[in-house]
């Protein structure tokens, strides 16, 4: 394939990913029941953030809970203590992950490979326990009853208006993530991933670039937190939880790590099984495993890679 059509083929895939993604979510609560709709974008917007980190820059980041988890609290501490208004809340919450963001990755990046997603997985597990201590997170039994709010004279306490603001702000954050992939920084941090030498060669401060990245991607891991704080109205210790890291990797490599509608599509079965074979308890983890290791023995590239090799291969 020559180059030209190869940028020609990227961008339908872009449109279709956005086509396949708007359609799918503007009709979904009228589908399926729109608390569990919104599981899903929280969760597929969670595993966009670390496909950003991981598919592109190729760093494996065992920690992402704790961004997750701690914007969660502040964001339902937030709107129920102080009631403070939405936009607001979930800004707190994106800062505080945002920030703790940055101390991971400056403490983290200064070494690379299973060393690195180990940092990350220390650092998260100190925030396990300072959430567990916490006086105000409700320790065991979490933060219960927190209020969905009105944004812009809506009652977000409907679940369909809930669902639609959560849809809102999560197609934002997919447009981020994709203009952030598409851009020049997006390139290096390929470069980064596929040669990190040469990277360093060409004059990259490549440190600098993967700060950024690992920065961006747990502020964004934060927004997903902060939204599953409002929408299910309550955050938990299962949030902040090292499970939940390794959840999202699950979800990043089943539907493909490294493409645009990979995460989303690896959330949606993770949590569709999550969700309806929850009669039968810790056999939906022994499913999911089960999964796992059958899509990626079937699919190296996960599904929605594989169905883009195949696409690619017959144009």
């Amino acid at each position: 394939m020559s180059h030209g059509a190869r940028r020609v083929w990227s961008g339908q895939a872009v449109f279709l990913a956005w086509a396949t993604v708007a359609a799918c979510g503007f009709v979904a609560p009228f589908v399926v029941y729109p608390v569990f709709a919104m599981n899903v974008l929280v969760m597929a917007l969670f595993a966009s953030a670390l496909n950003l980190l991981l598919g592109y820059s190729g760093l494996l980041s065992f920690g992402h809970a704790a961004f997750l988890g701690s914007a969660a609290y502040v964001t339902g501490w937030s709107a129920k203590a102080w009631g403070m208004p939405v936009l607001v809340s979930l800004a707190a919450g994106v800062a505080v992950a945002t920030l703790l963001g940055l101390v991971f990755g400056v403490l983290a990046l200064r070494r690379t490979g299973i060393y690195f997603a180990m940092i990350t997985l220390g650092l998260a597990q100190v925030v396990y326990f300072i959430v567990v201590q916490m006086p105000w997170t409700g320790g065991e039994d979490g933060l219960q009853g927190i209020p969905r709010g009105t944004f812009l004279g809506i009652d977000l306490g409907n679940s369909i208006a809930m669902y639609y603001f959560t849809y809102a702000v999560f197609l934002a954050a997919f447009w981020l993530i994709q203009r952030t992939i598409r851009s020049p920084f997006g390139q290096v941090l390929r470069a980064i991933k596929e040669n990190e030498p040469r990277a360093i060669s060409l004059g990259y401060d490549v440190q600098r670039y993967k700060l950024l990245a690992f920065v961006i991607s747990a502020g964004l891991a934060g927004l997903a937190g902060s939204l599953k704080a409002l929408a299910m109205q309550f955050a938990t210790l299962g949030d902040v939880a090292w499970q939940r890291s390794g959840e999202v990797v699950l979800m990043t490599l089943l539907g493909g790590m490294g493409t645009v509608l990979g995460p989303s599509v690896g959330a949606l079965l993770v949590v569709t099984m999550e969700n309806y074979l929850s009669s039968i308890g810790s056999w939906v983890t022994v499913i999911t495993g089960a999964v796992f290791v059958v899509v990626v023995m079937a699919f190296r590239r996960g599904i929605v890679g594989e169905v883009q090799a195949l696409l690619g291969r017959r144009s």
